[in-house]
């Protein structure tokens, strides 16, 4: 991780307290409550508006990516199809993943719909999407995320996946893309049962 990417990071922590582990060894097993998803509206992989407030009732998975990542998004993606898997009829009817782009520009709709076809995202519980570079900026920011172009046409960031309940509740963000799959498929599963 060069200087300015270690920077990006100690400055997500500093200004979004969240981001730090959000539960002690041995303590309470419920997630906490963070406080109220920021709404957004962007565009999908089918060219459709979808916004957040669309998805109420279901429990959202959020996350950050662009499809020309040559690192922490493809694993990212990876953990989050085995989820999928392994999650069988509640993918989709209860709970729904979101992927947005940090590369607008590059990312239509038609790059993420294929994206999403490689990677083997469920469409009916998958929405991957796009917008302005300002729409984007917009929601990155307001739930913690960091990103920027690189003159090489790379884009550096933090990587930062919420989970939001039922209610519009956020209850945990993980920071990175090393996190546990079996705790994020368990923490979601939570988060369904105690509807």
């Amino acid at each position: 991780m060069n200087m300015r990417a270690a920077l990006l990071v100690a400055l997500a922590l500093v200004a979004f307290p969240a981001l730090l582990p959000a539960r002690e060894a041995g303590g309470d097993k419920r997630l906490p409550m963070i406080g109220p998803a920021p709404t957004f509206t962007l565009t999908s992989q089918d060219a459709k508006p979808v916004a957040l407030a669309d998805l109420r009732g279901k429990v959202v998975a959020l996350t950050f990516i662009y499809t020309d990542c040559p690192d922490i998004c493809p694993l990212l993606t990876q953990k989050m199809v085995d989820v999928q898997d392994e999650l069988g009829a509640k993918f989709g009817a209860k709970i729904a993943f979101v992927s947005v782009t940090l590369d607008p520009e590059r990312d239509t709709p038609e790059v993420l719909k294929d994206y999403a076809q490689f990677w083997g995202a469920k469409p009916e519980g998958w929405s991957f999407l796009t917008g302005s570079l300002e729409a984007v900026r917009d929601v990155t920011r307001r739930y913690g995320v960091f990103f920027s172009k690189k003159e090489d046409g790379s884009v550096e960031h933090s990587q930062l996946t919420t989970l939001i309940d039922a209610d519009g509740q956020m209850r945990v963000q993980y920071l990175g893309a090393r996190f546990d799959p079996e705790e994020f498929r368990r923490d979601l599963i939570s988060l369904v049962d105690k509807e």
